[in-house]
């Protein structure tokens, strides 16, 4: 403690597992001081014994803590309910739009989806004490499995997303010259899955593929279209 009174409380902020530190979350005291959690999830903050703290992310916030209630010997952590699958971030070298922020707004929505509010907290989590949550104690085993198999279905709309973007029309018509509605039924055909796109070495590799396999598609389709483009 201080000789102003003031103590210094720190800890890392985890997510449901107590395994990865959550950076970007807030932590704000009664009397208005704050900070936010670095890129490993750790804080560290002064503050008079007369006041509280409490952790908000997403817009969702925690309990108050009293200070004076806080063990100063070791960490104050936190295990925030955060549970959503990330898929790698992705640069995408094209002047299409940027697949890494319309990703993140994406991933921003589906965290609103499996955040749950402040009343369900417990005490608990982390290397130190702190919050989780009880899930046995909040969803049935079938709740459970439905929000698994929801949870699913948003990682495959992401990579089909992932997929949508990178093989879009606008670039299969300049690599292969192909024109509704020959391009239409190419799309559908030789559309690669997130895995083969994950696959290619080079953008001149995944640009090779398209040319190949339209070039191929164009003799087929002149033989069975010829007064089709």
């Amino acid at each position: 403690m201080s000789v102003s009174g003031q103590v210094k409380v720190s800890g890392t902020v985890y997510d449901r597992s107590a395994r990865y530190g959550m950076p970007g979350v807030s932590v704000r005291s009664t009397t208005g001081a704050g900070t936010v959690t670095d890129s490993l999830g750790r804080y560290s903050i002064k503050l008079p014994l007369t006041d509280s703290i409490s952790f908000s992310y997403q817009g969702k916030a925690t309990m108050k803590f009293p200070v004076k209630e806080i063990p100063f010997n070791r960490p104050f952590d936190m295990s925030l309910h955060v549970d959503v699958h990330i898929l790698p971030t992705v640069e995408v070298a094209t002047r299409m739009p940027n697949y890494r922020r319309d990703s993140l707004e994406h991933r921003n929505e589906y965290r609103k989806i499996f955040d749950y509010s402040p009343d369900f907290l417990s005490m608990g989590g982390g290397g130190g004490v702190g919050v989780g949550l009880n899930l046995d104690a909040l969803f049935s085993l079938k709740k459970i499995k439905r929000m698994e198999a929801f949870r699913r279905y948003l990682e495959q709309d992401e990579r089909d997303k992932y997929v949508d973007h990178r093989f879009n029309k606008e670039l299969v018509r300049k690599i292969t010259g192909l024109e509704p509605t020959a391009l239409d039924t190419f799309m559908a055909q030789y559309r690669p899955s997130y895995e083969m796109l994950q696959g290619f070495p080079t953008e001149y590799d995944y640009y090779s593929y398209i040319k190949y396999w339209g070039e191929v598609f164009s003799e087929k389709w002149a033989q069975h279209h010829p007064n089709q483009p």
